[in-house]
């Protein structure tokens, strides 16, 4: 018989925090100079994750789509954004290729996720199902966009005199950047393939421990965490090639010529 659901206390969640007082020692004993980065970052931990938790609480009480859509939204706009922010080099149209990569992936495998998977045709909308699900498929999807992108056009700078002595030579765009294409979505795709290969045996998912942790039957928790971990790779790989194929596009035109003068850093 599981044990029951502990409902921790403000008292015990800080005497979790209070472990963070090893990572202050070591970084003095050791000259780091990492206390003053520490103390921020425990500090954005506690605020952002207890404002989440207000947030959530409130967004669960919603009943209409037009409630929880805008939240989508939001999430949405965010995680393209930051996608775009973490990529050195940037070009024009970056943004527009990248909030559509992001948005077309996550909203599609997450409403494949609502309306088939647990068939909630009637309130695909729930904010209990709608708002993790899509908040976990756009952090794994943001996280490979940003790579591949990133990969992408540092690998056109590094194969800059490469990719033009090829369209010299009469090469296509496509047989130019196509090494640096497979490259940067290859990149792309590694963390979720790594995360799969180990799951369950390395690692223990979080969604996964806190479903256990609530009383969740194991195997129960088992089939939601294979769901989620095959939702997030779809995700993933669809967002990552979209993006870079739409970067392709943008940096090579149909005369087959590399536009390196549109990549600059920090545009």
């Amino acid at each position: 018989m599981p044990a029951p659901y502990i409902d921790l206390s403000y008292v015990q969640v800080g005497l979790a925090a209070s472990l963070i007082l090893i990572n202050g020692a070591a970084s003095v004993a050791l000259g780091l100079g990492l206390e003053r980065s520490l103390l921020i970052a425990s500090i954005r931990t506690i605020v952002q994750l207890l404002l989440l938790g207000l947030v959530l609480q409130w967004a669960f009480q919603l009943d209409q789509w037009y409630e929880v859509v805008p939240l989508l939204i939001v999430m949405t706009l965010v995680a393209g954004i930051t996608a775009v922010q973490r990529n050195q080099r940037r070009y024009p149209g970056i943004w527009w290729s990248t909030l559509v990569s992001v948005w077309a992936s996550s909203w599609l495998i997450t409403g494949f996720a609502l309306l088939v998977v647990f068939g909630a045709t009637d309130k695909w909308y729930q904010p209990q199902y709608a708002i993790p699900l899509l908040g976990m498929v756009l952090g794994n999807t943001l996280n490979g966009i940003s790579l591949g992108l990133n990969t992408m056009t540092e690998s056109l700078v590094t194969e800059r005199r490469r990719v033009e002595a090829m369209l010299t030579l009469g090469a296509t765009r496509w047989e130019a950047a196509s090494p640096m294409v497979r490259h940067a979505i290859r990149t792309g795709m590694i963390p979720i393939i790594n995360s799969m290969m180990v799951v369950g045996i390395v690692s223990l998912p979080g969604m996964m421990t806190g479903q256990l942790l609530s009383g969740t039957a194991p195997i129960s928790a088992v089939k939601y965490q294979i769901v989620i971990m095959f939702l997030i790779a779809s995700a993933t790989a669809l967002g990552t090639a979209s993006a870079v194929v739409l970067s392709y596009g943008h940096l090579f035109n149909r005369d087959h010529q590399f536009l390196f003068n549109r990549l600059d850093r920090d545009r």
